[in-house]
């Protein structure tokens, strides 16, 4: 006898990959054109009931209380600031240092390219 245990099912399918989580998600809904359509009816994929349950559950995320939204929203708030990474004092010396050089850098671009249109213009029409 070997270890290895048939893991298909009657239907030649893997039914052990199909009880193990792959990250992706199973197509759950089935489209209309690969849908049989038994005694001449369409398949449909949007059903009245479950757009009228979304409506329901989005409408209920507006009401409430204004202040307990809010201090909802200011908790996830800090909650999310603690998972940022913060450089440090050099790090920001750093990026301020490139960023102004840059700042710089194009400034004197742009005034570079105005001064040429200006002295085209001049030349041109002058």
């Amino acid at each position: 006898m070997s270890d290895e245990r048939d893991t298909r099912g009657e239907d030649g399918e893997d039914t052990a990959a199909a009880t193990r989580p792959s990250g992706k998600r199973s197509a759950r809904r089935v489209r209309a054109s690969d849908a049989p359509a038994d005694n001449g009816s369409v398949a449909t994929l949007d059903r009245p009931s479950a757009s009228r349950k979304a409506d329901k559950t989005a409408g209920k995320a507006k009401t409430g209380n204004p202040f307990k939204r809010l201090l909802k929203f200011l908790r996830e708030v800090i909650a999310e600031l603690r998972k940022v990474i913060w450089p440090n004092r050099k790090q920001m010396v750093t990026y301020t240092a490139v960023v102004l050089v840059f700042v710089v850098f194009m400034v004197a671009f742009i005034a570079g390219i105005d001064v040429a249109f200006v002295k085209g213009v001049d030349w041109l029409f002058g």
